[in-house]
């Protein structure tokens, strides 16, 4: 039983080293621009800050990725659990970051409607 348990200390151990290999910085979020008030400049800015925070997320996923990548070979042979594990947790960070670009662009998608209504 101690040999089952001293696994997966280490294999936690290991888990938590091999996140540090790269670091990926998550973008900061854009600030959006108030539809209902902003100017056409303002719009035109808002919407290049959000391409650029879109553009900044894909490199970010892209960076996970690869950090994810190097540390699964870092790890080597693990166990079943370990890798599901680590696959859950990546997934959920993955899906996480896809969700909050998917939420910037709809918001955008919104103060545009707002911009529209009210400057037609």
């Amino acid at each position: 039983p101690m040999n089952k348990i001293m696994k997966s200390a280490i294999s936690v151990a290991l888990l938590l080293l091999a996140q540090n290999v790269i670091a990926c910085d998550y973008p900061e979020r854009v600030d959006m621009p108030d539809g209902a008030t902003a100017s056409k400049d303002i719009m035109i800015a808002g919407q290049k800050s959000v391409k650029a925070y879109m553009a900044a997320m894909e490199n970010y996923l892209a960076c996970i990725e690869a950090e994810e990548a190097s540390a699964v070979l870092a790890l080597g042979e693990v166990d079943e659990d370990t890798k599901r594990q680590r696959a859950d947790m990546f997934n959920k960070k993955y899906n996480a970051a896809v969700e909050q670009m998917n939420l910037v662009a709809e918001e955008f998608n919104v103060q545009v409607r707002a911009y529209k209504d009210i400057n037609r």
